[in-house]
This record gives C-alpha cells, sequence and structure tokens, in this order.
C-alpha cells in the first residue's frame, strides 16, 4: 500500500513538474522564431532565384516542362507534398543537372532530361531535389556556410555580391554527406509510394559515374555528389524488398516526344 501511494506521489509530481517547465517555456518566441526562419527563406529564394536566373535562359516549351512538372505532381501526390508551393523551372543548359534552391524553387536542365533513358531516372534525380526541399537542406547549408547573421544582414539589401555566391554555391556544391545519403533514400521512398521502380535510380548514377571521365565540364550533378557508385549500391541495398508495381507517369509517346523536344533545344 506504502509503495503505492509513494509511485502516486512520483507521478504526480512528474506531471506538475512537466507542467510547470512547460508552462515556462515561451511558445510565442518559438513559433515566431519559425515564422521569421519561413519569411527569411522566401525572401532569400526571391534574391538568389533573381541573380541566378538573370542571363539564362528558361524552357517553356509545353512539350517540355508539362512532362517534367507530371513527373514532381506524381511524387508530390503519393507522397503528401503540396505541388502548388513548387516553384519548378527548367533551363535549356547542356549540363547534366538539377538543384535546389530556398523557397521551394527546383531547378532541371535539359541535359540531365537528354542524359535520362526513361522517366524512372529522371524521378530519382527530382526526388533527391525535393527530398533537398522537404527536408530544408538548403537553409541548413547556407546557415553553416555563411551564418544566420550574414543572411538576415543580405535579406535586408547588404551584400549584393554575397548572394551571387550564394546562387553559385546552391546550384554547384554538394551538401554534407549524410543530407546527401538522407535525399537519396528519401527519394526512393518517394519512387516507392508512387509506384515508380527505384532501380533505373541506381543505373542513372553507375553510368554518369563512368561518363563523368569522358565529360567533365557537362556531368555536373554527379561531380558535385561524390561516390556516385557507392550510393548507387546502397539505394540498391535499401530498395532490396521494398517492393511497388511500377505505374507510368508518362506515355511512350510523351516521353519519345519530351527527349525529341529536349534534343532541338540544344547540343545534346
Amino acid at each position: 500500500m506504502i509503495k503505492a501511494v509513494l509511485q502516486f506521489a512520483v507521478l504526480v509530481a512528474l506531471f506538475f513538474g512537466t507542467w510547470f517547465a512547460l508552462g515556462k517555456v515561451n511558445w510565442i518566441s518559438i513559433f515566431q522564431i519559425k515564422e521569421n526562419t519561413v519569411s527569411l527563406e522566401k525572401k532569400l529564394g526571391e534574391l538568389i532565384w533573381k541573380s541566378y536566373s538573370q542571363g539564362e535562359k528558361e524552357e517553356h516549351n509545353p512539350a517540355v516542362y508539362c512532362p517534367i512538372q507530371q513527373v514532381v505532381r506524381r511524387i508530390c501526390r503519393d507522397n503528401g507534398i503540396d505541388s502548388d508551393k513548387i516553384q519548378l523551372h527548367v533551363f535549356i543548359k547542356d549540363e547534366i543537372n538539377a538543384f535546389t534552391l530556398p523557397d521551394n524553387h527546383i531547378v532541371v536542365f535539359t541535359g540531365l532530361v537528354a542524359a535520362s533513358n526513361n522517366e524512372a531516372e529522371l524521378a530519382g534525380v527530382i526526388g533527391h531535389e525535393m527530398a533537398h526541399m522537404e527536408k530544408n537542406h538548403v537553409m541548413k547549408k547556407m546557415i553553416k556556410e555563411v551564418g544566420l547573421s550574414v543572411l538576415i544582414s543580405i535579406t535586408a539589401g547588404k551584400g549584393g555580391e554575397t548572394i551571387k555566391q550564394l546562387a553559385k554555391m546552391a546550384s554547384s556544391s554538394a551538401y554534407d554527406r549524410d543530407l546527401e545519403k538522407e535525399a537519396d533514400i528519401t527519394s526512393i521512398d518517394y519512387m516507392l509510394k508512387a509506384n515508380i521502380n527505384p532501380a533505373p535510380f541506381a543505373d542513372f548514377l553507375y553510368r554518369l559515374a563512368s561518363d563523368e571521365a569522358k565529360l567533365p565540364s557537362q556531368v555536373e550533378w554527379i561531380s558535385t555528389h561524390p561516390d556516385s557508385k557507392e550510393r548507387a549500391n546502397y539505394i540498391l541495398e535499401y530498395a532490396k524488398g521494398k517492393t511497388s508495381t511500377p505505374k507510368p507517369i508518362l506515355s511512350t509517346a510523351q516521353w519519345d516526344i519530351l527527349k525529341t523536344s529536349v534534343s532541338k533545344t540544344g547540343k545534346h
């Protein structure tokens, strides 16, 4: 009886102690920080996008843009991601590359589409970039590289040159190894839920790792994401035993038109 009373007293003490501690937390301040961070990312996204997009040629041909958008929307639909928040851009560039900028900008180069043998390869790379977006890797990287205070000062109108450097960093450099692996694994999860076979993503990494020696200036996405063969191996290992019935996103005709259209936009 005494033991039961003591246990009850301990539980009561823990309950009120936790209640008291939570009462001391400045929840308004915490939510303000989150709100301010979202506002900061939005402003940075506007500034970096404006800086990066100057002088670049964006692809607006529906035969190119719409199929890529369909891939994005399938991944979003089957993974509970709001597709309306994603700002998708397709640039006419030979480099095999895709990257994410703050405020949900995802950039895909036509060179990436040209290098993809099928929609699953393309979906793997897009899913990887979407994972960077959803996991907030972009802001984590920028805060680590330049510091929060610098980012805040940039949005206050100080540091035009720094904005250019941030745009270059976001478009051409890799994340920490752990973040890259998290993005790879998350992309596989996205693909499985969207009924896209993840094996071609690994094939894509193997193939481009070999092509990098021949075309080092064009294989940007591989050169900034090291250990491609290792990544392909753990992608296959992670996907092993996880089944889904592949459902095409694009028809054969749509994929062929996409590839033909892309081939006409540059020297592919």
